[in-house]
């Protein structure tokens, strides 16, 4: 089964961080990166920009307007995400505990289980439905 481990980011907690923490963190991820490689389990991963740089769309009467984003005032934001193939919700669970900023106080990884999947070279079969 295919899961989302989304990285939530805190700007006050990651601030707050020593650089050498910060370092370790983000070189963590490419140890992280490796050994799901290893294992098979990697599938896709992205790093998303500041909710800054965000916009949000909405369309009324088939018309669509552009708003500056985010879509929720918040102190944590989405980051980025890996995508994961497991066997299992509890190997889930510990692969995102792989993930460097698991391990810092005030951040976590959500995982969820993806119900629905589609890239440029699957046919979805997705009905609506």
């Amino acid at each position: 089964m295919k899961y989302l481990l989304a990285m939530y980011m805190n700007p006050d907690v990651w601030e707050a961080l020593s650089e050498q923490d910060r370092d370790e963190v983000m070189s963590g991820h490419g140890e992280f990166i490796r050994r799901i490689r290893e294992s098979g389990e990697m599938i896709s991963t992205q790093a998303l920009d500041a909710p800054a740089r965000s916009a949000v769309v909405r369309v009324t009467d088939g018309v669509p307007a552009v708003t500056d984003g985010p879509f929720v005032e918040s102190k944590e934001f989405l980051a980025g995400f890996y995508l994961v193939e497991c066997a299992s919700s509890e190997r889930a669970y510990e692969v995102a505990a792989m993930i460097p900023d698991a391990g810092i106080k005030g951040l976590g990884i959500e995982v969820r289980p993806v119900v629905f999947f589609a890239d440029a070279e699957t046919e979805s079969g997705f009905t609506g439905g």
